[in-house]
C-alpha cells in the first residue's frame, strides 16, 4: 500500500472510531509506529480535526469532538480572512458572515 493510500485509510479509520492508539494503527496497517506518526503529522497539516495527545494511558490520535466528516470546514487561514473581513460588515451582511463562520468552523 502506497503512503497516500495508507493515509486515506488511516483517516477513514479515525473518522469511524473517533480515536485510536498509534501502535494499534501500526499493527493494522503493517508499518512501524514511527511511520504512523509521520502519516499523522502529514495528515494534520490538512486536517485540523486530527488531534494527537501524549500520555501513557490517555494518549493517542483523536478526531475533535463535534467534527463530522460529511461536513465542509474552513482551513485556519480561510477562517482568519473571513473574520478580518467581517469587521467591515454591518447588518444582515454581518449576520450572514457570522452564520457562515459558525457553520464552517470547528
Amino acid at each position: 500500500m502506497a503512503a497516500a493510500e495508507r493515509r486515506e485509510a488511516i483517516l477513514e479509520a479515525l473518522y469511524q472510531r473517533r480515536e485510536d492508539k498509534m501502535t494499534n494503527l501500526a499493527h493494522e496497517f503493517g508499518v512501524t509506529r514511527q511511520t504512523i506518526k509521520n502519516d499523522i503529522d502529514v495528515l494534520s497539516l490538512t486536517h485540523p480535526e486530527i488531534e494527537v495527545r501524549t500520555g501513557r494511558y490517555g494518549g493517542g490520535v483523536f478526531i475533535k469532538p463535534g467534527f463530522r466528516s460529511d461536513r465542509k470546514y474552513l482551513k485556519p487561514a480561510e477562517q482568519e480572512l473571513l473574520e478580518k473581513l467581517s469587521h467591515q460588515l454591518t447588518g444582515t451582511d454581518l449576520a450572514t458572515m457570522q452564520g457562515l463562520l459558525n457553520r464552517l468552523t470547528l
